[in-house]
């Protein structure tokens, strides 16, 4: 049985981990960002700074012969007051690309958010130790996946033998950007959302870029992608620009060519897959903002609504089917120049069809099955043969 004397402990830095930009150092620990901090000290609201701090696809990974993992964490636990308790996020452990272990951290900070004002408030919580044991034997890859929707501050990681980096990995970057669905919103488990089993079926390494309620063509978001190194990325846009109201179809267009301007600037030739909106009925043809159903609320459940008039369409405003239409039209043009821009339809992801068999649960946000769904359908149109991803396009 290991001893606290036994355990060795390891700092955690950049070369362990695995999906952040950058890394944070906190009274208590490290934070994981999925934004770097010229990006965050230009975010102007406070859904877009808990998002990207929330480290969906972010990993530990290193090497050891250990049998025995600990892990100290302070999690952030969100509280939306009238709507359902949300599930503790999961860690979990893979030992040589396998499941081999899952963790949960019941206490933490608590982050309390009124839905109907957007007002927010914090309470500090304690620090809780994850332990994985029974590993086996001999040197291995070990991996701990944080949870993806549940802020998370990394106080300390022990092992019973020592540690060493990774090897450099020879699988593709793949960098994806998009929004809460890309995130990982109702997946059941962190390499549970459809980016996290894409990269998976593709064999690719994911740098998740998906941050709930805002994929809204930031530029600072799309200097970010600039500035990674990546061999294959996608942007998922749409439904948070409809969503949120943020803007017309007068600035779209002029909006999608600055982001893929600016994405071009770094990676001139990289495959550049745009992914346009999946089927969301509430949003199909009528306009944002959407809002939560408060009669559903007072029943205890979350579900969204929209609010706009589809009758606003005529003046510009953007609805899914405005959006897929002028994704389309833009990445035709552009196309004509750039051999390695690609266009994929989010209707061949998950269309009505697919709706009426899985339909959203909130109206907004897939279910785990949904997210195997859109993973597999994504991994066969982009890491498939003949794909803008497949291997003899790098």
């Amino acid at each position: 049985m290991t001893t606290r004397n036994d355990w060795i402990t390891t700092p955690v830095s950049l070369d362990i981990l695995r999906g952040a930009l950058d890394l944070e150092r906190t009274e208590r620990g490290v934070l994981p960002h999925r934004l770097p901090a010229r990006a965050r000290r230009q975010i102007p609201d406070g859904q877009l700074a808990m998002a990207e701090s929330q480290p969906s696809g972010v990993r530990l990974a290193f090497r050891s012969p250990a049998t025995a993992v600990e892990l100290d964490v302070v999690a952030t636990k969100r509280v939306y007051p009238g709507a359902p308790p949300r599930p503790d996020g999961v860690y979990e452990l893979l030992v040589d690309g396998r499941p081999a272990g899952r963790a949960v951290a019941p206490d933490g900070d608590t982050l309390t958010i009124d839905l109907a004002s957007g007002s927010a408030q914090s309470r500090p919580g304690p620090v809780e130790t994850l332990r994985f044991t029974g590993l086996p034997e001999g040197d291995k890859g070990i991996e701990i996946w944080l949870p993806h929707d549940e802020t998370t501050q990394l106080v300390a990681l022990r092992t019973d033998a020592p540690t060493r980096p990774p090897q450099p990995s020879d699988r593709p970057v793949w960098l994806h950007h998009g929004s809460s669905i890309s995130h990982g919103s109702n997946a059941e488990a962190p390499t549970g959302t459809w980016p996290a089993l894409a990269a998976a079926h593709g064999g690719a390494e994911l740098i998740n870029l998906g941050f709930g309620g805002s994929a809204l063509l930031d530029p600072f978001t799309a200097r970010a992608i600039r500035d990674t190194p990546a061999d294959l990325i996608s942007l998922k846009i749409g439904i948070n620009l409809v969503n949120a109201d943020l803007m017309r179809l007068r600035a779209f267009g002029p909006a999608v060519h600055g982001f893929l301007d600016t994405v071009r600037e770094g990676h001139p030739t990289t495959p550049l897959l745009v992914v346009s909106p999946i089927c969301c009925p509430i949003h199909e043809n009528t306009p944002g903002p959407s809002a939560p159903d408060t009669d559903a609320m007072g029943e205890g459940r979350l579900r969204f609504i929209a609010t706009g008039d589809p009758a606003e369409t005529a003046a510009g405003k953007l609805t899914l089917t405005v959006i897929r239409d002028e994704l389309a039209r833009l990445v035709a043009q552009r196309a004509a120049d750039d051999p390695h821009l690609h266009h994929l339809d989010g209707l061949g992801l998950y269309g009505e069809a697919d709706n009426a068999e899985l339909p959203l649960p909130d109206e907004l946000h897939p279910d785990p099955a949904t997210h195997r769904l859109i993973a597999r359908r994504f991994a066969d149109a982009a890491f498939g043969p003949g794909g803008p991803f497949a291997r003899r396009d790098r």
